[in-house]
């Protein structure tokens, strides 16, 4: 497959050629200190003052005013932060808008909770602070107006100068965060007027993990690094000489090549603009028609989740202003405080294009982009349409679903407080039904008879479509299982999008689905379909149990251990895999654990004194756990070592890559639970993460704890473990500690 088309140069550059050729020489032998007085630390020190010079030059300001940072963010930090202590004594007051980037906007929350005053100013539909609006808003006690230079999401060019005229005026400093518009537009901070000015190395072909912050003569700032006095005694730390080099010289070439980089931004983002415009009519633009970055497109495509256009987009790359998740949309505050109605912000994407973009790319882009708009309002229209033919080995199932699998269901809190509206019918033939949580109901049949019926529908967990109905069915048969019953037959769920998807897609579901219960020893019996706007499926299940072996997950006793027996993760590693970053070897791992059946773990419990058993899924370990211990009225200590856990799943929590149905998981949990200091959130995050056909929890006394964890493995449940232990009679709490077993307990 060809490399997408790269349009999210607003998130981030490549690195110039020249800038690479600039930086070579530090990287491979000029690697002195610049504080070093000797021969190697001077050729360092020239190369930090040659960047110094290249950075002034192309933001109109003397050398001395330049101190380099590690970013855009520190920059920021530095600027709030530093006005912010250095000038306590005169006032604390900060006036900002309500589009910042993070780095602002988090800075003067923090300070809020520190005693300042922060002023929020409205922007208008265009997404521009009104000048009259900051004047309005400055007091005796204002300190500092904090206003971007342009937007990262809609490109919307603030009136700086005229912002920053009022608050010198007023005696009040001015700060503007530049990392969008240097090398896009106009950045001399002269001609703006401003105090202060950060400025984000890789958003200007530089490298990564530096930046400047411009600080006007005069203007006081309190140190947020302390240590020696590098940077003129501004910032403490051995200056990162590879990278201010790479800086400069990008500096040095946005100067160079401002008027052309400029134009053909601007240029190939109109022909862009054009191109979508002519395929989707009620295309939205955002943003100021005129004052607007040149390179950036911000667009909504009413009625379409954005998400789910960027996840069939394979060939485009750029960025959404909206998620969409099973019960809520979060749109970006940027779109909310520009008053854009829910419905069109949904459908946001932004567009942003780079020097080397070409007519070609934004051609075929644009042909992209309106047929996946096309094809998913056609879907949702229902009107029919053929979904295009795709390559063998092409389609990414989770690339058509903006959920992952049990992750996408409703947030658990929602959830209960629906269910709790819904009066219960009495029945006393009705064994099992919603008082314990269990996900299956119980119904007598006869003294020695019991029907079990449970449903499972979720969206695609992995990109396979066979693995994909293999995983729906065996979580599906999961809910039977872990009721201690044997499951008898299926029918089958389906929601497809025909317009998507080729027919071929939904065949090797169902033939998934088809030999897995086939290894379970079921017929699938038949089913339902709806046409849908993404792949959906699962299986209704019926299986049967004797009344008095009906397992819940309402019985643990006091002294009992907890047996898990598949590890968790496989809703953080799915989740990697959709972005492309987890390895081939932890895909398949993954896979496996949740195409496996819970048929001989169930099996193997039968001989077993089981007191209660439950199955864990979308809740993730320990919600399905608290479920467990707030019907049985105990309370309970997880050793957090012994859970067994996905090996590359750490990695990826790590990195920030977890699901959203996860963290609502750790959400919904953290009231019931003491965690142990030594527990880092990464951890918190696994524990909860989001399973799809999970393992078996099971509770059993102490004594044959043991017993049946050696049963499982030598059934071939080989990672089935103790994890933890009932302490006692109690409200449900559970008490997770960062040590593994301990070897007292048998």
């Amino acid at each position: 497959m060809a490399e997408p088309i790269y349009l999210d140069y607003n998130a981030t550059t490549p690195i110039a050629p020249e800038v690479v050729a600039a930086m070579r020489p530090y990287l491979e032998g000029a690697f002195g200190n610049p504080s070093s007085p000797h021969r190697f630390g001077i050729e360092a020190r020239r190369g930090v003052e040659k960047a110094r010079g290249q950075i002034a030059a192309l933001l109109g300001c003397q050398r001395d005013e330049i101190v380099f940072t590690s970013g855009g963010s520190e920059s920021n930090n530095a600027a709030i932060k530093g006005t912010a202590i250095a000038l306590r004594d005169k006032g604390r007051h900060i006036i900002t808008s309500t589009v910042e980037h993070p780095a602002v906007t988090e800075v003067c929350r923090f300070l809020e909770g520190e005693g300042y005053r922060v002023t929020w100013l409205p922007v208008d539909s265009t997404g521009r602070v009104d000048p009259g609006d900051v004047e309005k808003a400055i007091t005796s006690d204002t300190i500092l107006v904090t206003i971007m230079h342009a937007n990262n999401e809609v490109g919307t060019i603030e009136p700086i100068a005229e912002i920053a005229a009022i608050a010198r005026a007023a005696g009040v400093r001015m700060h503007s965060d530049g990392a969008q518009s240097v090398g896009k537009i106009p950045t001399h901070v002269r001609e703006l007027g401003v105090d202060l000015f950060s400025v984000a190395g890789h958003k200007l072909y530089g490298p990564k993990g530096i930046g400047a912050l411009y600080q006007r003569r005069g203007t006081e700032l309190a140190k947020l690094i302390h240590g020696a006095d590098h940077e003129q005694n501004r910032r403490a730390g051995t200056e990162n000489v590879l990278e201010i080099v790479g800086l400069g010289k990008a500096a040095e070439i946005a100067a160079r090549d401002f008027h052309r980089n400029s134009s053909h931004m601007e240029e190939m983002r109109d022909r862009l603009q054009a191109a979508i415009a002519e395929r989707i009519p009620d295309l939205v633009v955002n943003g100021h028609p005129e004052e607007r970055l040149p390179n950036t497109l911000s667009v909504s495509f009413p009625g379409v989740e954005a998400n789910t256009v960027l996840d069939e987009l394979i060939d485009v790359a750029a960025s959404a202003g909206a998620a969409c998740h099973a019960d809520q949309v979060d749109v970006s505050p940027v779109l909310v405080a520009m008053g854009i109605p829910e419905h069109v912000a949904m459908g946001t994407i932004r567009l942003s294009t780079g020097r080397e973009t070409t007519a070609d790319e934004i051609d075929r882009a644009a042909e992209s982009i309106g047929g996946v708009v096309g094809r998913l309002r056609g879907a949702s229209a229902g009107d029919g349409e053929v979904a295009p033919a795709y390559a063998e080995g092409e389609i990414k199932l989770t690339h058509f679903t903006h959920g992952l699998g049990c992750a996408c269901k409703i947030r658990p809190q929602t959830l209960e407080k629906i269910l709790a509206q819904i009066p219960q019918l009495e029945d006393p033939a009705l064994l099992v039904g919603t008082e314990t949580s269990d996900d299956a109901a119980v119904y007598w049949v006869a003294p020695d008879l019991a029907v079990v019926v449970t449903v499972d529908f979720f969206t695609p967990i992995v990109d396979d479509p066979y693995d994909f109905g293999a995983i729906a069915a065996a979580n599906a048969m999961s809910d039977v299982y872990a009721m201690g019953a044997k499951p008898l037959f299926a029918l089958n769920l389906v929601g497809f999008p025909t317009g998507r998807l080729p027919d071929e897609v939904l065949e090797r579901i169902l033939a998934g689905a088809n030999d897995k219960a086939s290894e379970a020893g079921i017929p699938i019996v038949g089913g339902h379909s709806v046409e849908d706007t993404e792949p959906k499926f699962g299986m209704a299940v019926t299986g049967i149990v004797h009344p008095s072996e009906i397992l819940t997950n309402s019985g643990c006793e006091p002294s009992d251990v907890l047996v898990l027996t598949k590890p968790i993760g496989v809703g953080i590693m799915s989740t990697a895999a959709k972005r492309g970053a987890a390895s081939p070897e932890g895909i398949a791992r993954s896979t496996a654990v949740m195409a496996s059946l819970n048929k001989d773990a169930a099996e193997t419990m039968a001989g077993f004194p089981v007191n209660a058993c439950t199955d864990v899924t979308g809740f993730g370990f320990l919600g399905h756990l608290m479920e467990m211990t707030t019907a049985s009225g105990v309370d309970v200590e997880i050793w957090a070592g012994s859970v067994p856990m996905l090996e590359e799943a750490l990695e990826w929590a790590t990195a920030g890559i977890v699901p959203g149905g996860t963290r609502d998981n750790l959400d919904h949990v953290t009231p019931s639970v003491d965690w142990s200091a030594e527990i880092s959130e990464v951890e918190r995050l696994l524990l909860c993460d989001a399973q799809t056909s999970g393992g078996l929890l099971i509770s059993l006394p102490e004594e044959r704890g043991e017993s049946l964890v050696a049963a499982l493995q030598q059934a071939g449940v080989e990672e089935a473990t103790i994890v933890g232990r009932v302490t006692g009679e109690g409200e449900g709490r559970i008490r997770v500690q960062a040590c593994t077993r301990p070897t007292s307990s048998t």
